[in-house]
């Protein structure tokens, strides 16, 4: 694993521990639970970052050669 991946990794696994925490209590700290879901959603971000589009690959694999006007001109 890259430093990069294990990054991402403890800001995933630190927001949603620190997410499920502040909703288990009693008293709910509203600012520690959204400070959970802000590093999980991070995490989340620069993990998805790195995923290649499945919609660029169709594009380069459906490419097709569209003739100009002029080239049926000269037929």
């Amino acid at each position: 694993m890259t430093v990069s991946r294990v990054i991402n990794l403890i800001f995933i696994i630190g927001g949603g521990s620190v997410a499920v925490y502040a909703q288990a209590g009693e008293q709910q700290n509203t600012y520690v639970l959204i400070g959970g879901i802000i590093l999980l959603m991070f995490g989340i971000y620069r993990t998805s970052r790195n995923i290649p589009s499945k919609y660029e690959r169709q594009e380069e694999e459906s490419f097709v050669k569209s003739e100009t006007i002029e080239d049926n001109e000269k037929r």
